[in-house]
């Protein structure tokens, strides 16, 4: 007896199911995903092409995929990409996968900094994928950015996306870790964003499978408060900001209270203030170095 031919549409139909089944979130969303990542297509020729008949190589192929998924391996992962800032970005599992909350940080510097504002030198501390200085490199097209990261294979995939994202020679990446790169160096920045590690350690192994499982637990763990690297870059950026100059951090919003008073503690910030989510829960704290 011969195989089953199946269709675009078929496959995606029983796929559905069965991540519906083994309780995989957007179900149909990421059938689709996989399938166009399988075919090397998107999500539109598909359903364009819904009675296409499909090889014995493709299905198996997305077979596979779908095992990597029901074992719970993120779905950025499997494809080796993530959407941030409407531009695709490679990750893998040296790298975070950036999160639409991050997209804050660039939305307020837009508003701190028009685009077409000249201002000092700008720095991404914790870069991860590099997503926030490439990005940022992409919306000032004049201004020197500088990423740093304490892990090395991370910043390969920072400057893989930088190359493909036509900004390499404008993103300067640099090993270490926080502001350690810098320490003997005379460079100061207008700008500081960062989107440190701020889990507690204790919550890390009960996060989703995802999470705990796949994505890197040095670019999640943020001590035993969460605020560990929060901290540091509170009080050691004062000695990397131009007078003026403004600093971004991305944090749970369970520590932005705590984060505010910590500026305040520092008595060279001024206009403190808390930003919210898409959730409209406060994210993001924004401080401005007194000049």
């Amino acid at each position: 007896m011969n195989p089953k031919t199946w269709t675009i549409k078929e496959l995606l139909d029983i796929s559905v199911e069965f991540l519906t089944e083994k309780g995989i979130e957007s179900p149909r969303l990421c059938a689709e995903i996989l399938l166009a990542h399988q075919l090397n297509t998107n999500r539109v020729q598909l359903y364009l092409a819904f009675d296409q008949p499909l090889t014995e190589d493709e299905v198996s192929g997305y077979r596979t995929l779908i095992k990597r998924r029901i074992n719970r391996e993120p779905t950025q992962y499997i494809t080796g990409l993530q959407e941030f800032w409407s531009m695709a970005f490679r990750v893998n599992s040296d790298v975070l996968i950036p999160r639409p909350e991050s997209e804050i940080l660039i939305d307020q510097v837009l508003t701190l900094y028009p685009a077409d504002k000249k201002s000092g030198p700008l720095l991404d501390l914790g870069t991860g994928s590099g997503v926030l200085a490439i990005c940022l490199a992409k919306e000032f097209d004049e201004i020197d950015i500088y990423a740093t990261d304490i892990s090395q294979k991370a910043l390969d995939i920072a400057e893989q996306n930088a190359k493909t994202r036509g900004v390499n020679r404008r993103v300067r990446f640099a090993c270490g870790d926080l502001f350690q790169p810098f320490e003997d160096k005379p460079v100061s920045f207008d700008i500081i964003v960062s989107n440190p590690p701020y889990v507690t350690s204790t919550e890390l192994d009960t996060l989703e499978p995802e999470v705990k499982d796949y994505e890197p637990r040095i670019a999640l763990d943020g001590g035993l408060d969460g605020l560990c690297y929060i901290e540091k870059i509170i009080v050691k950026s004062q000695d990397f900001l131009n007078p003026n100059g403004w600093i971004l951090i991305e944090m749970d919003p369970r520590h932005t209270e705590k984060s505010m008073r910590l500026f305040e503690e520092q008595e060279c910030f001024s206009n403190i203030r808390r930003i919210k989510d898409y959730s409209q829960k406060y994210r993001v704290i924004i401080a401005q170095k007194i000049g």
